[in-house]
């Protein structure tokens, strides 16, 4: 009886302990939504924006998952009507990149930023952060085109408060030795530049960890 109940307490001090112990934590999950920016168009496997943003991330220390769910191509039509399926209810963060591709068809501004809205407000509402990441109008477009196209993102991000990084291109879209023989899409050193420039936006938005009770 004696062997029993010492038996009983060395189990309930074992599982006491193991109570202390913190379970081991989920990787950070994000989701880079986008178009063929996003998606890696004209590169390797490994060698497109969220697989590089994962690597530097997780150089720094961070334990994320980066899931690439661009497609070459997508309008903010396409994105809103594929929002839903291509991102899991796990992602804790969005990063938003759409709007290119209306612009290079001349799609009226307001049908793009009706669709941003749209899907930003989706996202808030199944409790993800959003990275909203802008775009600037080509200059053959003129004036008016421009200022209705450029204004969409800093007006929606406010909105939202969502984080907001004006350009994904940054650096990179005037530069031909960072670009494509396209001179559209970013090479690998132009992808380098892109994760270096974002890179302390994101470490911000992970060390906040919204989705944290």
């Amino acid at each position: 009886m004696a062997f029993k109940q010492l038996a009983i307490l060395a189990f309930a001090a074992f599982f006491a302990i193991l109570a202390t112990v913190p379970a081991s934590s989920e990787p950070y999950k994000i989701v880079g939504f986008g178009d063929s920016l996003m998606a890696g168009f004209g590169l390797g496997p490994g060698e497109g924006f969220p697989e590089k943003l994962q690597a530097a991330l997780q150089k720094k220390g961070h334990d994320v998952v980066i899931a690439n769910a661009g497609v070459s191509g997508d309008t903010t039509s396409g994105g809103l009507s594929r929002l839903d399926w291509s991102v899991p209810d796990n992602a804790q963060l969005v990063i938003l990149e759409l709007g290119a591709n209306d612009m290079l068809r001349g799609i009226a501004p307001e049908v793009t930023e009706k669709n941003l809205d749209a899907m930003i407000a989706r996202l808030k509402q199944r409790g993800m952060a959003v990275l909203l990441v802008g775009m600037v109008a080509a200059p053959n477009l003129g004036p008016d085109y421009a200022a209705a196209f450029n204004g969409i993102f800093p007006r929606l991000a406010e909105k939202h408060n969502v984080a907001f990084y004006p350009f994904f291109l940054d650096g990179v879209a005037a530069d031909r030795t960072l670009l494509l023989e396209d001179g559209m899409h970013p090479n690998t050193a132009g992808i380098d530049l892109m994760v270096e420039r974002v890179l302390p936006l994101v470490e911000k938005l992970i060390a906040a960890k919204p989705n944290d009770s």
